[in-house]
């Protein structure tokens, strides 16, 4: 839409009404329910609030599953000076903020103000898959030149993650020195600028590999993968391949359960159970949070608490005037995984499109040495190109 000069979309709601509520009652008790979960589970009422997303750079990089240098490595020598910590320090000392609402009635305030060392505000907020693609992807350990790049994203429309991947594919490509924050500062510019070098970079990764001759490509679908190695976090490599829309971590966030042992635990570097965890959480998200709107974040109360994920179908029953369970909510979401896929096949997609980069199962991650080996057959299962039959 930007390309072809469009600027805002505006909608004017004069005159117009909430949707009423059939039973307010029963709606106002279940959303008590889920933000009193919320409140008392650690990771939404603490970790989360006080150090925002990006606490799960110090969590991923000691897990061995934070990519480094274009996917090579699972741990980052420079991961302090990017993390949560770190921008939860510069935010007191800066006069930012943390505890910060991304939007009006969030409960979880993950979110923050960042300032520079002058206390000038560079970007709000600073999140950790942003953290990770232009810092750790990079090589760069300069968190206020990483802050530069996400307020630089923001002003010219480009996805965070799709730019860390696109500057690592450069910098693999000869394009520019690993770590150099300046440099890729500059290159935004060149976005901005719409230049022939620009327009290289500012179309993807997958663009950018192809103009520099780069097979070293970490895609799905044409779309950059997110801040988590699928060799050391199989479940979300199995969300990476299967996803309706590419390499996507929020359509089935199953680091919760791998890393974070919330939910359950499988082990992260096994095949075993990876796909049917994968599923489950896709269809969950899909028809529980996707299509009600509410922050895939809130997963993690949900995950642990029933009571906290049952109240979500709930205030859809209350909404309609109708019963619903978890259950429902789930089939709801295989349904609407069901039409996407639909989509996807009559748009020319095939099996090899649900499927990860080749190099994933020949070059082995450092430190865990571990590959991609996942089998096909179970991936076709999740993604319906064949009748479930037994998932590992």
């Amino acid at each position: 839409m930007g390309a072809r000069g469009l600027k805002a979309v505006v909608v004017d709601d004069s005159g117009t009404k909430r949707p009423p509520l059939a039973d307010p009652d029963r709606f106002d008790q279940a959303r008590k329910t889920l933000v009193d979960g919320l409140k008392t589970h650690p990771v939404t009422s603490q970790g989360l609030p006080t150090y925002g997303t990006a606490i799960l750079i110090n969590i991923i990089n000691e897990a061995g599953a934070l990519p480094t240098k274009n996917f090579r490595e699972g741990r980052f020598d420079g991961a302090e000076k990017i993390s949560g910590e770190t921008i939860n320090a510069h935010c007191q000392e800066r006069g930012g903020k943390y505890e910060h609402s991304c939007m009006t009635g969030c409960v979880v305030h993950c979110s923050n103000v960042y300032n520079d060392a002058a206390g000038h505000y560079l970007t709000s907020g600073l999140e950790y898959e942003t953290v990770w693609a232009l810092g750790a992807n990079c090589l760069l350990d300069d968190i206020d030149a990483i802050a530069k790049m996400d307020r630089l994203c923001d002003d010219l429309g480009l996805d965070t993650i799709e730019m860390g991947d696109t500057f690592a594919v450069a910098m693999e490509g000869g394009l520019l020195p690993w770590g150099d924050g300046a440099r890729m500062i500059e290159l935004f510019e060149e976005i901005r600028a719409n230049s022939e070098l620009g327009r290289k970079l500012g179309n993807g990764c997958g663009q950018a590999a192809r103009e520099l001759g780069v097979t070293h490509v970490p895609t799905v679908k044409n779309q950059g993968m997110p801040a988590y190695d699928p060799r050391a976090i199989k479940g979300i490599g199995v969300t990476y391949a299967t996803s309706t829309m590419g390499a996507d971590h929020t359509s089935g966030y199953a680091v919760a359960t791998n890393v974070l042992g919330v939910g359950g635990s499988v082990d992260p570097l096994k095949a075993e159970g990876q796909c049917i965890l994968s599923k489950g959480l896709q269809e969950a998200t899909a028809g529980l949070f996707a299509s009600t709107g509410l922050c895939v974040f809130l997963a993690f109360a949900c995950l642990d608490q029933p009571q906290s994920l049952a109240s979500i179908p709930e205030m859809i029953g209350a909404l309609y005037g109708r019963e619903m369970s978890v259950a429902d909510g789930v089939a709801l979401g295989a349904q609407v995984l069901e039409t996407e896929r639909d989509f996807n096949k009559q748009a020319g997609f095939t099996e090899k499109d649900d499927r990860l980069p080749e190099f994933f199962s020949k070059e082995t991650l450092p430190p865990h040495e571990a590959l991609w080996d996942v089998p096909d057959d179970e991936l076709n299962q999740v993604c319906g190109w064949s009748p479930v039959t037994e998932l590992g």
